[in-house]
């Protein structure tokens, strides 16, 4: 193992440093996190009622934002009204943001070099989808859009097999795309375990960056890719040599279960509070292998706008309402009576044909309730979809939704002018996500040149994305456009590639 322990110590990135970073995280960054996560994902509890055959309810993660008169939290001495109070949890956020994603990741993105020749451009573009296709292509775009959009930022991990990737140096099997790929792949690193060391002279750069599993997380297999293939090494006996610095000192709580610590020269993993790994990182060019990408940008903060955060109030409210009305109509559906001076009216049945006698001159049946409208109710919970779609910048419309005010959407243009707000947005986080894609590649073509395998000038390694149309085409717009594209002289093999066709299917060699 390399020795790195005074450059660790230089940029506090050592046991101790590393724990606080953790404790930090732990007590103010990740309970933020987890709530838009919570309200995202919504998900589904169990609880098994205490009281014999009360049989399993279930509670949802947005239940907790309803007021306590809801939630029967009120003196029971004083009112137990709230205990019949109906819950309705209505996500308003959850196809909004898989919309989003949609809209940014829905279709594949294509990755141009800007080389200076032609041979070079097509054997980069060539290796650039080797890696990304073998670390998973479009899905881990969308998955890194998944976690962008509810958190607001989400960081990408190049992984670099040093030892096998130096192997293919001079070897016939450089340039072999599947070999590339089982040595380099791109990884997407969750926020709430991924903690940034930043630089205190520019937020932008990362001096360090650790990646922590809980013990929870591990044992479970939540955890994914290294962390949990060296947990399982930990437990067959397998790791690497045992590190004496850490015996005989008390264990650090914050860093239970599984810690991979990098930074500009080495990569470290700690298992319960023990080095077992330690080796030094040589095809990075001299820096932490993490890129940083801002869902929305926050100018001076390192992360970026969720997507999610501003909706938590409206969706409060939503639910709130909704739940109001769920009662009133629970008590208003049915007919109700009240009976004075029957005796045993409580037993009788109520029904068409049914007679009720009695002595007393003074009785009386009174009937109340029964569904009737409530126009202020509905206005209410009406603007305040509203004010979800402005916030968000989502309407119904884009999740094929189709109201009768959107008026005739027989064009293409008629469609963009609804949708003008979605497709902004896109168009703006395109930039951010595009900037951090064209930095992983960058990275990997650094790598990939200082192992020998394939060399590039720097000014060569600079790509563009070519992003689809997020918007159903005509395969008639669709042909003219290539026709015209053809006649500017933008080669046939690329044009056809744009079509989804191969060369071959078209009979050009």
């Amino acid at each position: 193992m390399g020795q790195v322990a005074a450059g660790e110590r230089e940029s506090g990135l050592g046991l101790d440093g590393v724990g606080r970073l953790l404790a930090a995280h732990g007590a103010t960054t990740r309970p933020r996190l987890e709530l838009m996560w919570r309200y995202y994902r919504n998900p589904l509890s169990l609880h098994r009622a205490g009281e014999a055959g009360g049989g399993v309810r279930y509670e949802v993660g947005q239940r907790s934002g309803l007021p306590a008169r809801l939630l029967g939290r009120s003196d029971s001495a004083l009112d137990d009204r709230s205990r019949t109070r109906e819950i309705v949890i209505e996500n308003d956020i959850a196809w909004r943001i898989h919309t989003m994603v949609d809209f940014m990741f829905g279709k594949p993105v294509r990755l141009m070099s800007t080389a200076r020749h032609e041979q070079d451009r097509r054997r980069i573009e060539r290796t650039l989808d080797a890696v990304w296709e073998g670390s998973g292509g479009v899905s881990l775009l969308q998955e890194m859009a998944l976690l962008g959009h509810v958190y607001g930022h989400v960081d990408l991990v190049l992984r670099v097999d040093e030892g096998r990737l130096a192997s293919l140096a001079g070897s016939p099997d450089a340039f072999d795309s599947w070999r590339l790929r089982e040595c380099v792949s791109v990884e997407v690193v969750e926020p709430t375990r991924g903690v940034p060391v930043v630089s205190e002279h520019n937020w932008r750069e990362l001096e360090g960056y650790v990646i922590h599993a809980m013990p929870a997380e591990r044992d479970e297999g939540a955890r994914r890719g290294p962390l949990a293939e060296w947990l399982g090494s930990w437990k067959s006996g397998t790791h690497g040599s045992e590190s004496r610095a850490t015996r005989g000192r008390a264990p650090n709580a914050q860093m239970a279960g599984v810690t991979e610590v990098f930074d500009a020269s080495s990569r470290r993993v700690y298992i319960d509070d023990e080095l077992t790994e330690e080796h030094e990182l040589r095809f990075t060019g001299g820096r932490v292998p993490v890129v940083h990408v801002q869902n929305a940008a926050q100018p001076y903060r390192y992360e970026g706008l969720s997507e999610v955060e501003p909706l938590i109030p409206l969706q409060d409210e939503l639910n709130t309402r909704l739940s109001d009305r769920a009662s009133r109509v629970t008590l208003q559906s049915f007919k109700m009576y009240l009976a004075k001076g029957i005796e045993g009216f409580e037993s009788a049945p109520v029904g068409p044909g049914q007679i009720w006698s009695t002595d007393n001159a003074d009785a009386s049946i009174q009937a109340f309730g029964g569904d009737a409208s409530s126009p202020s109710e509905e206005s209410h919970i009406k603007e305040v979809r509203d004010a979800l779609d402005k916030t968000s910048g989502v309407p119904p419309l884009a999740t094929g939704v189709v109201q009768g005010r959107v008026g005739n959407l027989s064009s293409a243009n008629a469609l963009k002018i609804t949708l003008v707000g979605l497709l902004a947005k896109t168009e703006r986080k395109r930039v951010s996500y595009g900037r951090g894609i064209a930095e992983v590649c960058r990275m990997i073509l650094t790598a990939l040149d200082a192992a020998g395998v394939m060399e590039t000038d720097p000014r060569d390694r600079a790509v563009r994305l070519e992003w689809p149309d997020p918007l159903p085409s005509d395969v008639a717009d669709e042909t003219l456009a290539a026709k015209r594209k053809l006649e500017l002289g933008v080669p046939t093999g690329r044009v056809l590639d744009e079509l989804g066709y191969e060369p071959t299917d078209a009979g050009v060699v």
